[in-house]
């Protein structure tokens, strides 16, 4: 089986014309992206070597080994950088790595099945969480109110209205 690999930054942009690059980074340290050894792509073929050197406007600015000028820079934009699930450290009580919960059955409370956990994304309001049963929901502590990942699930409650359809349970008066 593939190890698990966790997503820990996205190239923004050049910066300047000596192939330096802004990553949006994902770690709780954003400086933190070039310390856990060398990054792969997303299929897990190319390897880079990131240098951190400071932050700007949001991002880090940093040195990928190899890219020596704009135009080298400018071609990785958008590139997705991953580390080896195992190159991280262990998670402590109530915390996980999004990696962990792909995969996991969510249920409700009431026991329905609302698919796999697929993905995360973050459209800038908050991470949501995506499900194979076609629903978007927000990863908060009242809508997500319990991980297991040694028992193989996530606990949804959806508040009412959140689904087309009223799927999601109604409030109680």
């Amino acid at each position: 089986m593939k190890e698990a690999r966790v997503l820990l930054g996205v190239v923004a942009a050049p910066h300047g014309v000596r192939g330096l690059v802004r990553i949006r980074s994902f770690t709780e340290d954003p400086m933190a992206i070039a310390s856990y050894g060398e990054l792969s792509d997303e299929a897990g073929k190319t390897r880079y070597r990131v240098e951190a050197l400071s932050t700007v406007k949001g991002a880090v600015l940093a040195r990928i080994e190899g890219v020596a000028d704009r135009t080298a820079a400018e071609a990785l934009r958008g590139l997705r950088l991953y580390v080896e699930r195992s190159a991280l450290p262990e998670t402590g009580e109530r915390e996980w790595y999004e990696a962990d919960l792909i995969g996991l059955a969510a249920v409700g409370k009431d026991g329905r099945d609302w698919g796999k956990v697929i993905a995360f994304h973050d459209f800038g309001a908050g991470s949501v969480m995506e499900v194979s049963g076609g629903a978007m929901l927000p990863f908060t502590d009242a809508v997500v109110p319990e991980i297991d990942v040694p028992g193989g699930k996530v606990v949804v409650d959806p508040p009412a209205g959140l689904l087309a359809g009223g799927a999601a349970k109604e409030e109680e008066s």
